[in-house]
Protein backbone atom coordinates (compact mmCIF):
# COMPACT_ATOMS: atom_id res chain seq x y z
CA UNK A 1 0.00 0.00 0.00
CA UNK A 2 1.20 3.51 -0.88
CA UNK A 3 0.13 6.81 0.71
CA UNK A 4 -0.24 9.65 -1.78
CA UNK A 5 -0.38 13.07 -0.13
CA UNK A 6 -1.68 16.05 -2.10
CA UNK A 7 -4.44 16.35 -4.72
CA UNK A 8 -3.32 19.21 -6.89
CA UNK A 9 -2.92 18.53 -10.63
CA UNK A 10 0.20 16.38 -10.27
CA UNK A 11 -1.19 14.51 -7.26
CA UNK A 12 -4.23 13.61 -9.34
CA UNK A 13 -2.03 12.61 -12.28
CA UNK A 14 -0.02 10.39 -9.91
CA UNK A 15 -3.23 8.80 -8.61
CA UNK A 16 -4.34 7.96 -12.16
CA UNK A 17 -0.95 6.36 -12.88
CA UNK A 18 -1.10 4.25 -9.71
CA UNK A 19 -4.64 3.12 -10.49
CA UNK A 20 -3.76 2.28 -14.08
CA UNK A 21 -0.77 0.31 -12.81
CA UNK A 22 -2.90 -1.66 -10.36
CA UNK A 23 -0.89 -0.39 -7.39
CA UNK A 24 -2.93 -0.11 -4.15
CA UNK A 25 -2.83 3.35 -2.61
CA UNK A 26 -4.66 5.70 -0.27
CA UNK A 27 -4.93 9.38 -1.21
CA UNK A 28 -5.13 12.27 1.28
CA UNK A 29 -5.65 15.99 0.62
CA UNK A 30 -5.81 18.58 3.42
CA UNK A 31 -8.18 20.79 1.43
CA UNK A 32 -10.31 20.31 -1.64
CA UNK A 33 -9.06 18.97 -4.96
CA UNK A 34 -6.91 21.72 -6.54
CA UNK A 35 -6.86 23.62 -3.23
CA UNK A 36 -4.20 26.16 -4.26
CA UNK A 37 -6.21 27.26 -7.30
CA UNK A 38 -9.31 27.56 -5.16
CA UNK A 39 -7.87 30.73 -3.58
CA UNK A 40 -6.88 32.27 -6.92
CA UNK A 41 -8.96 35.28 -7.92
CA UNK A 42 -12.02 34.34 -10.03
CA UNK A 43 -11.16 34.47 -13.73
CA UNK A 44 -7.39 34.17 -13.27
CA UNK A 45 -5.80 32.56 -16.31
CA UNK A 46 -2.88 30.16 -16.25
CA UNK A 47 0.43 31.36 -17.65
CA UNK A 48 0.98 27.94 -19.25
CA UNK A 49 -0.79 26.82 -22.41
CA UNK A 50 -3.46 24.16 -22.09
CA UNK A 51 -1.47 21.26 -23.53
CA UNK A 52 1.29 21.82 -20.95
CA UNK A 53 -1.02 21.60 -17.95
CA UNK A 54 -3.22 18.78 -19.22
CA UNK A 55 -2.79 15.62 -17.12
CA UNK A 56 -3.29 11.86 -17.39
CA UNK A 57 -3.59 11.99 -21.18
CA UNK A 58 -6.90 13.87 -21.01
CA UNK A 59 -7.01 16.92 -23.32
CA UNK A 60 -7.78 20.28 -21.69
CA UNK A 61 -10.17 22.07 -24.05
CA UNK A 62 -11.42 25.61 -23.44
CA UNK A 63 -14.36 27.18 -25.33
CA UNK A 64 -12.36 29.93 -27.08
CA UNK A 65 -9.03 28.05 -27.33
CA UNK A 66 -7.53 30.40 -24.73
CA UNK A 67 -5.40 29.63 -21.68
CA UNK A 68 -7.55 27.98 -19.03
CA UNK A 69 -9.09 30.04 -16.26
CA UNK A 70 -9.14 29.02 -12.64
CA UNK A 71 -12.77 27.91 -13.00
CA UNK A 72 -12.16 25.92 -16.18
CA UNK A 73 -9.19 24.12 -14.69
CA UNK A 74 -10.93 23.24 -11.43
CA UNK A 75 -13.81 21.80 -13.47
CA UNK A 76 -11.24 19.84 -15.49
CA UNK A 77 -9.72 18.38 -12.31
CA UNK A 78 -13.14 17.41 -10.95
CA UNK A 79 -13.91 15.74 -14.27
CA UNK A 80 -10.72 13.66 -14.15
CA UNK A 81 -11.43 12.54 -10.58
CA UNK A 82 -14.86 11.37 -11.71
CA UNK A 83 -13.67 9.92 -15.03
CA UNK A 84 -11.15 7.64 -13.33
CA UNK A 85 -13.29 7.10 -10.21
CA UNK A 86 -10.44 8.27 -7.97
CA UNK A 87 -10.94 7.98 -4.22
CA UNK A 88 -9.47 11.24 -2.91
CA UNK A 89 -10.00 11.68 0.82
CA UNK A 90 -10.36 15.47 0.88
CA UNK A 91 -10.13 17.59 4.03
CA UNK A 92 -7.92 14.95 5.59
CA UNK A 93 -4.69 16.38 6.96
CA UNK A 94 -1.64 14.18 7.50
CA UNK A 95 -0.45 15.36 10.91
CA UNK A 96 2.70 13.25 11.09
CA UNK A 97 4.56 10.41 9.40
CA UNK A 98 6.63 7.94 11.40
CA UNK A 99 9.23 5.64 9.85
CA UNK A 100 8.66 2.07 10.95
CA UNK A 101 10.05 -1.33 10.10
CA UNK A 102 8.80 -2.19 6.63
CA UNK A 103 7.23 1.18 5.94
CA UNK A 104 5.56 4.22 7.47
CA UNK A 105 2.74 5.06 9.88
CA UNK A 106 0.59 8.13 9.15
CA UNK A 107 -1.53 10.06 11.62
CA UNK A 108 -4.48 11.61 9.81
CA UNK A 109 -7.33 13.83 11.01
CA UNK A 110 -10.18 15.85 9.52
CA UNK A 111 -8.61 19.16 8.54
CA UNK A 112 -11.58 21.31 9.57
CA UNK A 113 -12.54 19.62 12.84
CA UNK A 114 -9.79 19.68 15.44
CA UNK A 115 -11.83 17.54 17.82
CA UNK A 116 -12.21 14.77 15.24
CA UNK A 117 -10.50 11.49 16.14
CA UNK A 118 -7.18 10.70 14.53
CA UNK A 119 -6.82 7.85 12.05
CA UNK A 120 -3.69 5.71 11.90
CA UNK A 121 -2.67 4.33 8.51
CA UNK A 122 0.24 1.96 7.88
CA UNK A 123 1.76 1.94 4.39
CA UNK A 124 4.90 0.65 2.71
CA UNK A 125 5.77 3.83 0.79
CA UNK A 126 4.79 7.52 0.71
CA UNK A 127 4.61 9.99 -2.18
CA UNK A 128 4.56 13.70 -1.25
CA UNK A 129 2.97 15.97 -3.85
CA UNK A 130 2.29 18.94 -1.59
CA UNK A 131 3.27 21.86 -3.82
CA UNK A 132 5.30 24.94 -3.03
CA UNK A 133 2.75 27.51 -1.83
CA UNK A 134 1.44 26.34 1.53
CA UNK A 135 1.67 29.66 3.39
CA UNK A 136 2.45 33.31 2.58
CA UNK A 137 5.78 35.06 2.96
CA UNK A 138 5.12 37.54 5.74
CA UNK A 139 6.29 41.14 5.73
CA UNK A 140 7.24 40.93 9.40
CA UNK A 141 6.03 44.44 10.24
CA UNK A 142 3.75 45.82 12.97
CA UNK A 143 0.10 45.71 11.95
CA UNK A 144 0.39 42.86 9.49
CA UNK A 145 -2.11 40.86 11.56
CA UNK A 146 -4.86 43.51 11.24
CA UNK A 147 -8.09 42.38 9.56
CA UNK A 148 -7.79 44.75 6.60
CA UNK A 149 -4.47 43.14 5.59
CA UNK A 150 -4.47 40.03 3.39
CA UNK A 151 -1.92 37.85 1.61
CA UNK A 152 -4.61 36.35 -0.62
CA UNK A 153 -6.33 38.28 -3.40
CA UNK A 154 -9.75 36.81 -3.95
CA UNK A 155 -12.79 38.76 -5.17
CA UNK A 156 -11.83 42.18 -6.65
CA UNK A 157 -15.32 43.48 -5.86
CA UNK A 158 -14.32 43.75 -2.19
CA UNK A 159 -11.98 46.64 -3.10
CA UNK A 160 -14.51 48.82 -4.95
CA UNK A 161 -14.22 52.43 -3.76
CA UNK A 162 -11.35 51.63 -1.39
CA UNK A 163 -7.82 53.00 -1.17
CA UNK A 164 -5.69 49.86 -1.56
CA UNK A 165 -1.97 49.33 -1.14
CA UNK A 166 -0.54 46.43 -3.16
CA UNK A 167 2.81 45.19 -1.85
CA UNK A 168 5.05 43.14 -4.13
CA UNK A 169 6.58 43.38 -7.57
CA UNK A 170 5.86 40.25 -9.50
CA UNK A 171 3.01 38.66 -11.34
CA UNK A 172 0.45 38.31 -8.55
CA UNK A 173 1.01 41.89 -7.35
CA UNK A 174 0.64 43.38 -10.82
CA UNK A 175 -2.49 41.37 -11.55
CA UNK A 176 -4.02 42.42 -8.23
CA UNK A 177 -3.21 46.08 -8.93
CA UNK A 178 -4.86 45.95 -12.35
CA UNK A 179 -7.97 44.16 -11.19
CA UNK A 180 -8.43 46.47 -8.22
CA UNK A 181 -8.03 49.47 -10.52
CA UNK A 182 -10.60 48.07 -12.95
CA UNK A 183 -13.25 47.72 -10.23
CA UNK A 184 -12.84 51.32 -9.06
CA UNK A 185 -10.25 51.18 -6.29
CA UNK A 186 -7.61 53.85 -5.74
CA UNK A 187 -4.47 51.75 -6.10
CA UNK A 188 -1.07 52.38 -4.53
CA UNK A 189 1.78 50.00 -5.39
CA UNK A 190 4.85 49.49 -3.20
CA UNK A 191 7.90 47.57 -4.45
CA UNK A 192 11.51 47.41 -3.29
CA UNK A 193 12.87 47.54 -6.84
CA UNK A 194 13.26 50.46 -9.20
CA UNK A 195 10.52 49.03 -11.41
CA UNK A 196 8.81 45.71 -12.05
CA UNK A 197 10.60 43.37 -14.44
CA UNK A 198 8.60 42.48 -17.53
CA UNK A 199 10.01 38.92 -17.30
CA UNK A 200 8.06 38.46 -14.06
CA UNK A 201 4.72 39.53 -15.49
CA UNK A 202 2.21 37.79 -17.74
CA UNK A 203 2.87 39.33 -21.11
CA UNK A 204 -0.74 40.44 -21.56
CA UNK A 205 -0.70 42.39 -18.27
CA UNK A 206 2.63 44.24 -18.32
CA UNK A 207 1.86 46.90 -20.99
CA UNK A 208 -1.37 47.96 -19.29
CA UNK A 209 0.21 48.09 -15.84
CA UNK A 210 3.22 50.05 -17.06
CA UNK A 211 0.99 52.53 -18.85
CA UNK A 212 -1.25 53.11 -15.85
CA UNK A 213 1.72 53.70 -13.57
CA UNK A 214 3.24 56.20 -16.02
CA UNK A 215 -0.11 57.98 -16.23
CA UNK A 216 -0.37 58.14 -12.44
CA UNK A 217 -3.59 56.14 -12.39
CA UNK A 218 -1.86 53.44 -10.37
CA UNK A 219 0.36 55.28 -7.91
CA UNK A 220 3.78 53.67 -7.84
CA UNK A 221 5.99 53.80 -4.73
CA UNK A 222 9.13 52.13 -6.01
CA UNK A 223 12.26 51.46 -3.96
CA UNK A 224 10.13 51.42 -0.81
CA UNK A 225 9.26 48.90 1.89
CA UNK A 226 6.38 48.73 4.32
CA UNK A 227 7.53 49.80 7.79
CA UNK A 228 4.25 49.90 9.71
CA UNK A 229 0.56 49.23 9.12
CA UNK A 230 -2.06 51.05 11.19
CA UNK A 231 -5.87 50.82 10.94
CA UNK A 232 -6.05 53.73 8.48
CA UNK A 233 -2.47 54.45 7.39
CA UNK A 234 0.60 52.68 6.07
CA UNK A 235 4.12 53.98 6.55
CA UNK A 236 6.59 53.37 3.74
CA UNK A 237 10.35 53.66 4.24
CA UNK A 238 13.17 53.63 1.67
CA UNK A 239 13.94 50.07 0.59
CA UNK A 240 17.59 50.50 1.56
CA UNK A 241 19.20 52.95 3.91
CA UNK A 242 17.57 55.81 5.71
CA UNK A 243 15.41 58.60 4.34
CA UNK A 244 12.03 60.32 4.64
CA UNK A 245 8.95 58.23 5.38
CA UNK A 246 5.75 58.32 3.36
CA UNK A 247 2.45 58.06 5.23
CA UNK A 248 -0.43 56.86 3.08
CA UNK A 249 -4.14 56.93 3.93
CA UNK A 250 -5.03 53.31 3.15
CA UNK A 251 -8.24 51.33 3.67
CA UNK A 252 -6.94 47.88 2.73
CA UNK A 253 -3.57 46.19 2.16
CA UNK A 254 -2.81 43.29 -0.18
CA UNK A 255 0.63 41.84 0.53
CA UNK A 256 1.33 39.82 -2.61
CA UNK A 257 4.79 38.75 -1.51
CA UNK A 258 4.79 35.11 -2.56
CA UNK A 259 4.35 31.85 -0.69
CA UNK A 260 6.40 29.21 1.09
CA UNK A 261 6.52 25.46 0.69
CA UNK A 262 5.68 23.24 3.66
CA UNK A 263 8.17 20.40 3.73
CA UNK A 264 7.78 19.66 7.43
CA UNK A 265 6.64 16.07 6.81
CA UNK A 266 9.73 15.28 4.74
CA UNK A 267 11.99 17.10 7.18
CA UNK A 268 10.53 15.24 10.17
CA UNK A 269 11.58 11.97 8.54
CA UNK A 270 15.16 13.17 8.09
CA UNK A 271 15.12 14.50 4.52
CA UNK A 272 17.72 17.25 4.28
CA UNK A 273 16.72 20.64 2.86
CA UNK A 274 19.42 22.42 0.92
CA UNK A 275 20.15 25.86 -0.55
CA UNK A 276 18.39 29.20 -0.10
CA UNK A 277 15.12 27.68 -1.31
CA UNK A 278 15.26 24.89 1.30
CA UNK A 279 14.75 22.30 -1.42
CA UNK A 280 14.60 18.61 -0.45
CA UNK A 281 17.39 16.23 -1.45
CA UNK A 282 16.17 13.48 -3.80
CA UNK A 283 17.31 11.22 -6.63
CA UNK A 284 16.33 12.95 -9.90
CA UNK A 285 16.12 9.60 -11.70
CA UNK A 286 13.59 8.05 -9.32
CA UNK A 287 12.26 11.01 -7.25
CA UNK A 288 13.05 9.00 -4.10
CA UNK A 289 14.39 11.08 -1.23
CA UNK A 290 17.26 10.14 1.03
CA UNK A 291 14.69 8.24 3.11
CA UNK A 292 14.06 4.91 1.35
CA UNK A 293 10.43 4.55 0.31
CA UNK A 294 9.68 8.29 0.54
CA UNK A 295 9.20 10.01 -2.81
CA UNK A 296 8.60 13.66 -3.68
CA UNK A 297 7.09 15.10 -6.85
CA UNK A 298 5.78 18.31 -8.34
CA UNK A 299 6.80 21.83 -7.44
CA UNK A 300 7.63 20.71 -3.88
CA UNK A 301 10.98 19.46 -5.24
CA UNK A 302 12.14 23.09 -5.55
CA UNK A 303 11.22 24.15 -2.02
CA UNK A 304 10.24 27.82 -1.75
CA UNK A 305 10.92 29.38 -5.13
CA UNK A 306 11.66 33.08 -5.59
CA UNK A 307 12.04 33.17 -9.35
CA UNK A 308 10.03 30.21 -10.54
CA UNK A 309 11.69 27.54 -12.66
CA UNK A 310 9.69 24.48 -11.60
CA UNK A 311 6.05 24.41 -12.72
CA UNK A 312 3.37 21.84 -13.36
CA UNK A 313 4.35 21.84 -17.05
CA UNK A 314 7.85 20.50 -16.37
CA UNK A 315 6.86 18.08 -13.58
CA UNK A 316 4.83 15.51 -15.51
CA UNK A 317 7.91 13.29 -15.88
CA UNK A 318 8.00 12.84 -12.10
CA UNK A 319 4.97 10.55 -12.38
CA UNK A 320 6.69 8.27 -14.90
CA UNK A 321 9.89 8.12 -12.84
CA UNK A 322 8.10 7.18 -9.62
CA UNK A 323 5.90 4.60 -11.34
CA UNK A 324 8.92 3.04 -13.02
CA UNK A 325 10.80 2.79 -9.73
CA UNK A 326 7.80 1.28 -7.95
CA UNK A 327 7.32 -1.36 -10.64
CA UNK A 328 10.97 -2.02 -11.39
CA UNK A 329 10.69 -0.79 -14.96
CA UNK A 330 12.78 1.81 -16.78
CA UNK A 331 11.25 5.26 -16.95
CA UNK A 332 10.70 6.62 -20.46
CA UNK A 333 13.22 9.17 -21.65
CA UNK A 334 12.35 12.73 -20.75
CA UNK A 335 11.19 14.43 -23.96
CA UNK A 336 12.90 17.58 -25.14
CA UNK A 337 10.88 20.64 -24.17
CA UNK A 338 10.97 24.28 -25.23
CA UNK A 339 13.06 26.48 -22.96
CA UNK A 340 11.12 27.74 -19.96
CA UNK A 341 12.32 31.08 -18.70
CA UNK A 342 12.26 32.11 -15.09
CA UNK A 343 8.87 33.56 -14.30
CA UNK A 344 6.38 33.82 -11.44
CA UNK A 345 3.59 31.49 -10.49
CA UNK A 346 0.69 30.92 -12.91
Amino acid sequence: MIALIGAGPLGIEMAVALKRGGIPYVHFEAGQVGATMAWWTPGTRWFSSNERIAIAGVPLVTPMQEKATREEYLAYLRGIVELFALDVQTYRKVLAIEKRSGGFRLRVRHALIESAPEQTVDVEKVILVTGGTASPNLLGVPGEELPHVSHYFQDPHAYFGQSVLIVGGRNSAVEAALRCYRVGAKVHFSYRGEDVDARDIKYWLYPEFSGLVKAGKIIGHFQTRVENIAPDTVTLAPATGEGPRTHLAIDMVLAMTGYQADLSLAQSLGVALQGPQAAPVFNPDTMETTVPGLYIAGTAIAGTQRRYKVFLENCHTHVDKILAHLTGHIAPATPAAPEILERPES
